[in-house]
């Protein structure tokens, strides 16, 4: 479990400004992120080589049961006429599920950085403007914001722009803070280690005061919840979200 509770590592900056942006970092997040893609490339390749129709293997048969479940969630929750948005979804949710649970490999997770959210937020809020002017028109559109009356036209591009903020901060705050709080309790639980083994007289406390010994077993305990279950359910939340207003976007 990645205990860094302070942004990511830079570690190569190139000397060009861009404009508007300043000048380009390789930073950690970036790193771990191609790390993630190189992940869930290399696991599609294996999963869907050498398919078969009959006499499939179980690896098939796993493949075959992940491209059902994606189905099924856009499907039930967008309708039928959006299944071409299968691949995005579930797109999507590998790179935010892998994203989280690679802290479990010691690497800091890229959504704890909120760049990563917020880039994904992005897309979701073209997608969903897309939709929008696809239905109404441009005209269409812009004169939503002026709806019911045009007194409340600020309040609705507001409401409009707290859209993708708060997909990305719903995310990144879960996030990190299982980030932080495990990093506040491996130091802490070092620290008590050290006063506790310290108390042993001579050379035997002054050794052992350097051992951790406290930080076995209970983080391991807490990284089912802030590792696992929260991962898991961060990627459904932000995925389940996506459909849900990329649907209403095309409805209104």
């Amino acid at each position: 479990m990645d205990i860094s509770i302070v942004g990511p590592k830079v570690y190569y900056e190139v000397p060009i400004d861009f404009p508007l942006l300043g000048r380009f970092q390789i930073t950690e997040t970036l790193v771990i992120s191609w790390l993630v893609m190189l992940i869930i490339t290399l696991l599609c390749i294996w999963l869907t080589h050498d398919l078969k129709v009959e006499n499939i293997t179980k690896r098939q048969a796993f493949a075959e049961m992940l491209v059902e479940m994606a189905d099924k969630f856009v499907i039930g929750n967008m309708g039928d006429k959006f299944r071409y948005f299968v691949p995005f979804v579930a797109a999507l949710f590998a790179t935010s599920l892998v994203s989280n649970l690679i802290s479990l490999l010691g690497f800091r997770s890229p959504t704890a950085d909120l760049n990563t959210e917020a880039a994904w937020a992005i897309v979701v809020f073209v997608l969903i403007t897309s939709q929008k002017i696809k239905v109404g028109g441009i005209g269409g559109y812009l004169k939503g914001f002026t709806q019911p009356i045009a007194l409340l036209t600020p309040f609705n591009i507001l409401s409009e722009l707290a859209t993708p903020i708060s997909l990305a901060c719903r995310h990144f705050g879960n996030i990190l803070s299982g980030v932080v709080i495990n990093g506040l309790l491996y130091a802490a639980l070092a620290l008590a280690s050290s006063k506790l083994l310290g108390l042993i007289p001579g050379a035997v406390g002054q050794l052992l005061s350097h051992v951790p010994i406290l930080s076995v077993g209970l983080p391991a305990v807490l990284s089912v919840y802030f590792d696992w279950f929260t991962g898991v359910m961060q990627a459904y939340i932000f995925c389940m979200l996506t459909t849900m207003y990329i649907a209403n976007a095309a409805e209104s």
